[in-house]
């Protein structure tokens, strides 16, 4: 979800949303092909606006005058500015940053680094992940200066000995410094996993898999963060060299 600029002057008054009885048939229609309507904002043209959420992404409803059509996608004035990504910042992709930011704080996690660490970054982190461990090792600096804190939120997904090794991570009585021997190892770690795996580990994993598969990461390790603006970012893979101020913050330590 990139940032997005104020269109303030463009004149987009967003007005909440109608309840689902009010909404108009053509609407409606939308909706019933998966579409879920979280909103409304006045557009131009006669036009009526509905923000939408759609495969987790935003989708811009426009209502035609008469109310019997919808147009959808994105809407440029005369000067070819974009009159769509307002509304569907506000409405869309915010609200949804904020429940997708509360679902990994929510999720299983093994920590590392200073719980008063003032940034907090999370990854789905597999422990056969090759890029895991750069990322881990990329982040040291700012980690080990109490900087910043990454929860690696463990999931067992690239080789059929991952889910036991994540959960013999999240059984260690010491899951920190099983985690940190882990990856400092690197190659070379010598973590066993797990022959049987208890249940309620078996449930985090699992639900661990599900909420990846719902933020439409598809691959570890996927790196989420919080911009200067308070936004949700999304980071597929461990990132180049000059993204790493941008997700572990604006100067290294």
């Amino acid at each position: 979800m990139n940032s997005i600029k104020s269109l303030a002057l463009l004149g987009l008054l967003l007005t909440p949303l109608a309840q689902a009885d009010e909404l108009p048939a053509a609407i409606k229609a939308v909706e019933g092909r998966g579409a879920k309507v979280v909103g409304s904002f006045d557009a131009p043209g006669g036009l009526k606006g509905y923000a939408a959420r759609y495969n987790g992404q935003g989708l811009a409803l426009y209502l035609t005058a008469d109310g019997e059509h919808v147009l959808i996608g994105t809407l440029l004035d005369a000067k070819g500015e974009d009159l769509t990504k307002e509304p569907l910042e506000r409405l869309v992709y915010q609200p949804l940053g904020q429940e997708m930011w509360q679902q990994l704080q929510d999720s299983t996690w093994i920590a590392d680094g200073d719980d008063k660490a003032p940034r907090v970054v999370y990854m789905f982190s597999d422990p056969n992940c090759p890029y895991c461990n750069m990322f881990w090792r990329q982040a040291r600096p700012w980690v080990e200066a109490g900087r910043v804190q990454v929860r690696h939120v463990m999931v067992g997904m690239l080789r059929p000995d991952s889910p036991g090794k994540a959960a013999a991570l999240l059984a260690a009585s010491d899951q920190r410094k099983a985690l940190g021997e882990h990856e400092s190892a690197g190659r070379e770690s010598t973590l066993k996993p797990l022959g049987k795996i208890p249940e309620k580990i078996t449930e985090q994993l699992n639900a661990n898999m599900e909420l990846m598969d719902e933020m439409g990461a598809s691959a570890t390790p996927a790196i989420y963060y919080l911009d200067d603006a308070g936004r949700l970012q999304q980071q597929n893979g461990a990132p180049r060299p000059d993204m790493l101020e941008t997700i572990m913050g604006s100067a290294k330590p």
